[in-house]
């Protein structure tokens, strides 16, 4: 069986993944969204009843630590997690529903640099969150 890419970034990092580990970074490699713990250990527990809450915390940690997660909040009290990634991308969250869609815009992108410029400073990284309601 193939292994996930959160299993591979483990293993570069050499990182030891314990069965429940394992199962942890196959869920969050299979999400199309942005789960908080709970969410996590919810899809989780319906691998391995026998994985706890504080099993996924300590795992989330160590995902975190090890620069494999990153933790977002996005306003509603949850820390929510995706897999790191070099590749770019901002994001706006439906407020309403809470989804969270990834996007890229290089119309953004050219004027956050030409309003550094502007600024005296060269850009060397951001985050972007937008916030709506669908119309």
């Amino acid at each position: 069986m193939a292994k996930s890419a959160i299993e591979v970034m483990c293993g570069a990092k050499g990182i030891k993944l314990t069965s429940q580990r394992r199962i942890i970074a196959k869920v969050l490699s299979k999400s199309e969204d942005h789960p908080d713990a709970n969410l996590v250990y919810k899809r989780s527990s319906k691998v391995d009843s026998n994985i706890s809450m504080a099993t996924v915390y300590r795992t989330m940690k160590l995902f975190e630590d090890a620069d494999i997660v990153v933790v977002r909040d996005f306003g509603d009290g949850r820390s929510r997690y995706e897999i790191f990634s070099n590749e770019h991308h901002d994001h706006l969250i439906d407020v309403e529903s809470g989804e969270v869609i990834e996007f890229v815009n290089e119309e953004i992108e050219k004027l956050q640099d030409k309003v550094a410029k502007k600024l005296g400073y060269e850009l060397t990284g951001h985050r972007l969150e937008l916030y709506g309601k669908k119309l």
